[in-house]
């Protein structure tokens, strides 16, 4: 298998993991210097590991589907979308119950089996209508 091959399947495993709510097993696969690239700033490995469980806690049901993958080299591109169902406080926001779908896209640098980094455009203006947040 080749690199971009591997790369891709660590991209997979990640997805099964996030989908899966495994904490543990979604953090092996970070590397220690890990950095999440968000339009809103860069979060660290630790940050990240406060703010995951806050999502599955805020989303128990979420799902995220890769729509699309692209590799090349040590870099893969996904398209994904994010579906769940709001019922836990999630960035001030109190339970809506309303059912929410987010598409996601983000490219991946990997190296030695781990992600080192991640740049991620989110709709989150699209979340925040959906949650009534913001008015449609």
């Amino acid at each position: 298998m080749s690199t971009t091959e591997e790369n891709k399947a660590v991209v997979i495993r990640f997805n099964e993991l996030e989908n899966q709510g495994d904490m543990e097993g979604l953090f092996d696969l970070l590397a220690p210097g890990y950095v999440s690239h968000y339009n809103t700033g860069d979060s660290s490995l630790e940050q990240n590991k406060e703010f995951w469980p806050t999502i599955w806690k805020a989303f128990p049901d979420i799902k995220f589907t890769i729509e699309h993958m692209v590799a090349e080299g040590d870099m893969v591109a996904i398209r994904e979308t994010m579906t769940g169902t709001h019922k836990g406080e999630f960035k001030g926001i109190a339970p809506t119950g309303r059912k929410v779908t987010m598409v996601n896209t983000g490219i991946i640098r990997i190296a030695n089996g781990k992600f080192q980094e991640c740049w991620f455009t989110l709709d989150e203006f699209g979340l925040m209508k959906q949650l009534g947040v913001i008015p449609g």
